[in-house]
């Protein structure tokens, strides 16, 4: 089978299955054509973070909202909320287990959602079911985490003593707790060369998650990381049509944690089928247009199902659910 027909494939599986569309999404402090995006991200750990893995080394922390206290996370929400923000993405430093802080926080997140109208995303890190389930009590709508396939990655950057199957212990949590689950991989994470992204994706195809997230590496700068190739845009593909065709009926999206104007990925992305981009270029634009796709634009993360979208970025916000 040719490439341009395993392509075509993956793209009309996608699109038998979740419509001939695509949303576009503008999340975080994110700017496009002057617009701002309308879901922030919080560290509830401020700038700490224990593992300081090689590819993030704790940067990412430093273009989040900063809240450490429970009693600081409620009221800077609530002032979120006060300003039109459509939701939040709690996030965090990780503990040397992989863990986050959520049980000081639960009072917390349950006295935001009942004094507000945001939608919580964490990234939850490694978990237990006993918090997922208290996560999923105290309102949180959704759960984040990054998937790695190969133990020795895992392991050389993250640096934990253990294996990927603790991951794969943390979204059976996820799964009893009936937290709606959001997977993400990351391509290139090995120092850019794709080595376990193909395992994650068959640990994520053995549970219901709501969504599937691709991201790859970033090169950023401050971190071990700063001077590594990130993975060709042919290789995310790759993974993009190995993930439709072992998740057919599954919204796949390309996050917004990729390399900085890689036009080819976005157009390779969307001719492997994906329905949802974060920061789509005008090549993006143009690439869905040429495929006569209904286009959506959302001023949240990709991975919220919510529908805020409008024809575009300054259309009036959508408030109705998503269909059942």
């Amino acid at each position: 089978m040719s490439n341009d027909t395993v392509f075509e494939k993956a793209r009309h599986a996608g699109w038998e299955a979740l419509g001939r569309k695509i949303t576009f999404y503008l999340p975080g402090m994110f700017r496009c054509d002057g617009v701002t995006g309308k879901y922030p991200g919080i560290s509830i750990t401020g700038r700490h973070c224990s593992l300081s893995c090689d590819h993030c080394g704790g940067v990412i922390l430093n273009t989040m909202i900063s809240a450490e206290k429970p009693d600081e996370l409620v009221r800077k929400c609530i002032q979120l909320d006060r300003k039109g923000h459509l939701g939040v993405l709690l996030s965090g430093g990780c503990t040397e287990k992989g863990e986050l802080p959520w049980k000081r926080f639960i009072p917390a997140i349950t006295r935001i959602k009942q004094k507000t109208n945001l939608f919580i995303s964490v990234h939850s890190g490694l978990i237990d079911h006993e918090t997922a389930l208290a996560l999923k009590r105290a309102g949180v709508d959704q759960a984040l985490i990054d998937v790695i396939g190969d133990d020795s990655t895992y392991k050389r950057v993250y640096h934990v003593p253990f294996g990927v199957n603790e991951i794969e212990k943390s979204m059976a949590a996820l799964d009893k707790a009936k937290l709606p689950t959001v997977p993400h991989v990351v391509c290139g994470l090995n120092y850019g060369r794709i080595t376990g992204e193909e395992q994650a994706l068959e640990m994520i195809s053995g549970f219901p998650v709501s969504q599937l997230v691709i991201v790859s590496l970033m090169n950023l700068a401050g971190t071990k990381m700063e001077k590594t190739t990130p993975p060709d845009a042919h290789h995310v593909a790759r993974i993009i049509k190995k993930a439709r065709a072992l998740m057919p009926k599954t919204p796949i999206s390309l996050g917004c944690a990729r390399e900085r104007g890689n036009v080819l990925m976005e157009r390779l992305a969307i001719d492997a089928g994906i329905n949802r981009m974060a920061l789509p270029s005008e090549e993006a634009l143009q690439r869905s247009k040429y495929y006569g796709l209904e286009i959506h634009y959302q001023k949240t993360c990709c991975s919220v199902p919510k529908d805020f979208s409008g024809a575009s970025w300054n259309d009036p916000i959508n408030t109705t659910e998503p269909p059942k």
